[in-house]
């Protein structure tokens, strides 16, 4: 994961675009990119072009590893701590084979 911010970093840095990288800039950029990436299923499954959904996937994550270097967060932690917390809120056996949101299971 290092590797991959630190090239990222370099991208940008060689193109002195981190002026432009405000950490409200990324989070929009963040969401324009998701929604590219949602255009590419607006009409299902069928005919998906997957170098497509490669290019703006890249895009979503690339924008979001940004953001993360610029908020001083550690990307394995913060996911790390959002996977603790959602055990808690989806426990295994209340969950298991269910698409429910956790403010309406039956605990």
């Amino acid at each position: 994961m290092k590797k991959i911010i630190e090239e990222i970093i370099d991208f940008r840095d060689q193109r002195d675009w981190e002026q432009f990288h405000t950490a409200e800039n990324l989070a929009k950029s963040i969401s324009i990119e998701a929604a590219e990436l949602l255009e590419l299923f607006r009409f299902g499954n069928e005919n998906i072009n997957f170098e497509e959904v490669k290019d703006e996937l890249a895009d979503v994550l690339t924008y979001c590893l940004l953001l993360s270097e610029r908020c001083g967060l550690k990307v394995e932690e913060i996911i790390r701590n959002k996977m603790k917390k959602n055990a808690v809120k989806y426990p295994v056996d209340k969950v298991k084979g269910s698409s429910v949101k956790y403010n309406k299971l039956k605990l």
